[in-house]
């Protein structure tokens, strides 16, 4: 073979090989892409947070008072929804006990602040338990926070292009754990009804061409105060 078909071949040769690097796939990494804070996901979980009231003849006895108190505080630090009393029914306690008791109840809760909208007075079936209780509860939102520092692999080498393991872990257990109330990382707040009055007087001055924000409040300046020594 001569030298010029020698030359010939070899350039056919690399022109395969670059061609064949060419039409190479693209690592799994590159077609299924995901960041660092999209490995882990802080979970919102709605459990029940239940008081369970013995039926008294009198009606709701003082204990079970103040043990309403306490739980409409922490119905309160948890922003709660509605929530639901369940009185006993089906051959359980004696019905008119059980209804002073439950009307004691949502007398209570009302008397603590909670709107008398919330409060949801239902039955359930008592299967004939003579003992049966009231129950006071609402729906509770937690958060459950992944487990970080499990799986770590050699973070010098990454032939495949992947994200490591374990990152994003931590951001996303700092971030559900500061989070004042759960329920906010499930979805949105719903929007308070708009302030009709407000945007009257305010469309009222915006007509006449008056200023339509608030007077400051020379108190509130925020100067330091000379006091007298």
């Amino acid at each position: 073979m001569t030298h010029s078909a020698l030359r010939i071949l070899a350039a056919i040769t690399l022109s395969a090989g670059l061609a064949a690097c060419a039409t190479k796939p693209a690592p799994d990494a590159v077609s299924d892409a995901r960041t660092p804070t999209e490995q882990f996901v802080a979970e919102v979980v709605a459990q029940p947070e239940e008081i369970r009231l013995a039926v008294h003849a009198q009606g709701l006895s003082a204990n079970q008072a103040g043990a309403l108190g306490a739980f409409v505080d922490v119905w309160r630090d948890a922003e709660g929804g509605p929530i639901r009393i369940q009185a006993p029914s089906g051959a359980g306690p004696d019905s008119a006990a059980t209804y002073r008791t439950a009307d004691g109840a949502r007398a209570r809760l009302v008397a603590e602040g909670v709107p008398e909208h919330l409060i949801e007075l239902t039955g359930y079936d008592a299967a004939g338990a003579a003992d049966a209780p009231i129950v006071v509860g609402y729906l509770r939102h937690q958060v459950s926070l992944p487990s970080c520092g499990q799986t770590w692999t050699n973070l010098a080498r990454s032939a495949s292009n992947q994200v490591q393991p374990n990152f994003g872990c931590a951001v996303t257990a700092n971030m559900a754990a500061q989070i004042a109330n759960p329920a906010d990382l499930a979805g949105p707040r719903s929007m308070d009804p708009a302030d009709a009055g407000r945007r009257e007087t305010v469309l009222e001055k915006y007509r006449k061409g008056e200023v339509t924000s608030a007077k400051v409040d020379e108190k509130a300046s925020g100067a330091v105060s000379r006091a007298v020594q």
